[in-house]
C-alpha cells in the first residue's frame, strides 16, 4: 500500500508563502496522478491543484496564479509553492496519490498538514 508522507504547514502572516512537500513510498505501480486537496472546518474537502505523470495541471480556480504544483516522478514526490496566501487558504492539506491497475483505480492519501493564515 503506498505511504504518503507531508510536510512543509505551519502558520504564515497573509501574504506569506509555504511550500508543501509529499514524498510517496511503498510503491508497487506507478503512480498515475498526484495532487493535494485541502479541507477547511465546516467544509468538503476539495481539489486544490494535481500534476499526471505527463506534468499536465489542474488548478481550483482561487489558486491560479497564486499555487504552484511540481512534482518529480523518479522521486515520487509531490510539492506546492503557496505564494500570496490568504486566510481563506486556512485548511487541512492532504496529499493525493492515485495509482490506476488493470482499468481499477485506487487513491490514497496522507495524514494532512495544518496551514494556518493569520496575522
Amino acid at each position: 500500500q503506498v505511504q504518503l508522507v507531508e510536510s512543509g504547514g505551519g502558520l504564515v502572516q497573509p501574504g506569506g508563502s509555504l511550500r508543501l512537500s509529499c514524498a510517496a513510498s511503498r510503491i508497487i505501480f506507478s503512480i498515475n496522478a498526484m495532487g493535494w486537496y485541502r479541507q477547511a472546518p465546516g467544509k468538503q474537502r476539495e481539489l486544490v491543484a494535481a500534476i499526471t505523470t505527463g506534468g499536465s495541471t489542474n488548478y481550483l480556480d482561487s489558486v491560479k496564479g497564486r499555487f504552484t504544483i511540481s512534482r518529480d516522478n523518479a522521486k515520487d514526490t509531490v510539492w506546492l509553492q503557496m505564494n500570496s496566501l490568504k486566510p481563506e487558504d486556512t485548511a487541512v492539506y492532504y496529499c493525493n496519490a492515485v495509482v490506476v491497475v488493470l482499468a481499477k483505480k485506487y487513491e490514497y492519501w496522507g495524514q494532512g498538514t495544518q496551514v494556518t493564515v493569520s496575522s
